[in-house]
């Protein structure tokens, strides 16, 4: 099989391109179509644009325009392709059998997919005929990408009875960069404050390009001074960027619902129920504005790791905490042109609100990567949890918990229990919890023989923590 090598300019995505190259270079006549998805920003344009530079083909881009302007331009393109001049199609049909005529072989991309649906809602069922054994797409070896943003209508295309269900040998979504690519990408050696700076930015890397114009905090002591003018300064792309990331879906209409579901969510109300109570509706009536969020990859679920059917809500791209968390309670003063003010009023709260929960999704995220001698093996796994304390009538709150995968008769195994303080140095008062909290779930038919008690730490340790306890740094999750 012939090979297509990742370009120098290209940053990390070995795993995307690997996926994108296989499907360009397969031998097999049944690969035709692939779906390329991923929130804006994340890279799934230049991604592809280098792609079809090695494989050659062809490369448009829909916008939001009528169904007439979409066929104008999308025969002006192609025709540019062949060599000049410009065709002048009556409808998709007659568009997409010129197309595979004309670009026999190699890769056709179409990029921002959702705004042709949108001009022209039959569109999908066109391809469709396109692809069948019968259609004229048959006759070309080129294969088809159909790539878009709109993660809701992005998800429909293969759900269901969708036209194009069954037909996608490829299915990929361009996901933001991990904490320590980030951090790479950034250029950040420091560790803390790499985890400030991926608890704005995420691992989105348009954010450091063309958002911030690769303006990069120099030191910890730059930080502060770094957000003042960048994310809350109005001259700076990135300023009204998480207010556009919710605007941008097309299943989204009334926004005000949606950023106060995204308020609670980044204020502590992660339930369903606390969601509700913090907007002030019943508990039924968030459940459109949460599935949208869901299907839009804003938000996601996350099981509670020891009480099946309960779960939180946690909001996906760490830049909407931030706005939800300190910019949206401080825009009259950031628009009038006071974001020191703003800053200094919120930063405690940025480091409540923003950075300690962040830290704990890494940790999490860290446990996934590490090697399986660090808890016995490898996770089935590793989510937060909650455990009542009926004698002390309390509940212990578990950041980090791995569990084994299940095995049929056996009690659940969890390899390990663990705590995440961002700010604060971890002593044996917090390994004592832990240790309440393993016994508990041992009553409750759990097998803790050999669960291990894990910190996790951004501030450090004290010199009394017990000698079975593991302790994780910064060091270690950037390692």
């Amino acid at each position: 099989m012939k090979t297509i090598p990742k370009p120098a300019h290209v940053f990390d995505r070995d795993r995307e391109w690997a996926g994108l190259a296989r499907f360009a270079t397969s031998p097999s006549p049944d690969v035709r179509l692939g779906i390329v998805s991923g929130r804006r920003r994340q890279g799934k344009t230049f991604l592809l644009d280098a792609l079809v530079q090695e494989a050659g083909g062809f490369f448009f881009t829909a916008t939001d325009e009528t169904e007439t302007a979409a066929l104008a331009r999308f025969g002006r393109a192609l025709a540019a392709q062949t060599g000049g001049g410009r065709y002048a199609f009556a409808d998709w049909h007659e568009a997409l059998e010129r197309l595979y005529i004309d670009v026999p072989e190699g890769l056709i991309v179409i990029d921002e997919f959702p705004y042709l649906t949108k001009a022209s809602p039959s569109l999908a069922s066109v391809f469709q005929l396109a692809l069948d054994p019968r259609g004229y797409a048959r006759g070309a070896k080129s294969r088809l990408l159909l790539c878009g943003s709109a993660m809701g209508v992005m998800g429909r295309l293969l759900a269901g009875n969708a036209p194009l269900r069954g037909r996608a040998s490829l299915e990929l979504v361009v996901k933001p960069l991990d904490y320590r690519a980030a951090a790479r990408f950034w250029g950040i050696d420091d560790p803390r404050l790499a985890v400030l700076v991926h608890s704005i930015a995420g691992g989105t890397p348009a954010y450091r390009r063309e958002f911030v114009a690769d303006d990069v905090p120099e030191s910890l002591d730059d930080f502060d001074d770094w957000v003042v003018r960048t994310v809350l300064n109005p001259q700076v792309p990135i300023f009204r960027e998480a207010r556009y990331l919710l605007a941008e879906e097309a299943d989204i209409r009334e926004t005000a619902v949606y950023h106060a579901v995204l308020d609670a969510i980044a204020s502590g109300n992660a339930t369903r129920g606390g969601i509700a109570n913090h907007i002030g509706r019943k508990s039924p009536d968030i459940g459109h504005p949460l599935n949208v969020l869901e299907d839009s990859q804003l938000i996601t679920r996350e099981a509670d790791a020891f009480r099946r059917g309960k779960s939180v809500f946690r909001i996906s791209e760490p830049l909407i905490v931030f706005y939800e968390a300190v910019m949206r309670r401080e825009w009259t003063r950031l628009e009038r042109g006071q974001p020191e003010a703003a800053w200094r009023d919120s930063r405690g709260t940025f480091l409540s609100q923003v950075v300690g929960p962040h830290f704990e999704a890494l940790c999490r995220e860290w446990v996934w990567t590490v090697d399986a001698g660090m808890f016995g093996e490898s996770p089935g796994e590793v989510a937060a949890g909650t455990v009542a304390d009926p004698h002390n009538r309390t509940q212990i709150q578990v950041d980090v918990a791995v569990l084994a995968r299940e095995e049929h008769g056996r009690p659940r195994r969890i390899l390990s229990l663990g705590e995440v303080k961002w700010d604060k140095v971890m002593n044996a008062g917090h390994v004592e919890r832990l240790r309440r909290a393993r016994d508990l779930l041992s009553v409750k038919g759990y097998d803790t023989t050999g669960t291990v008690l894990t910190c996790y730490t951004g501030a450090g340790f004290q010199g009394d923590l017990p000698k079975d306890a593991r302790l994780v740094g910064l060091e270690d999750l950037y390692a």
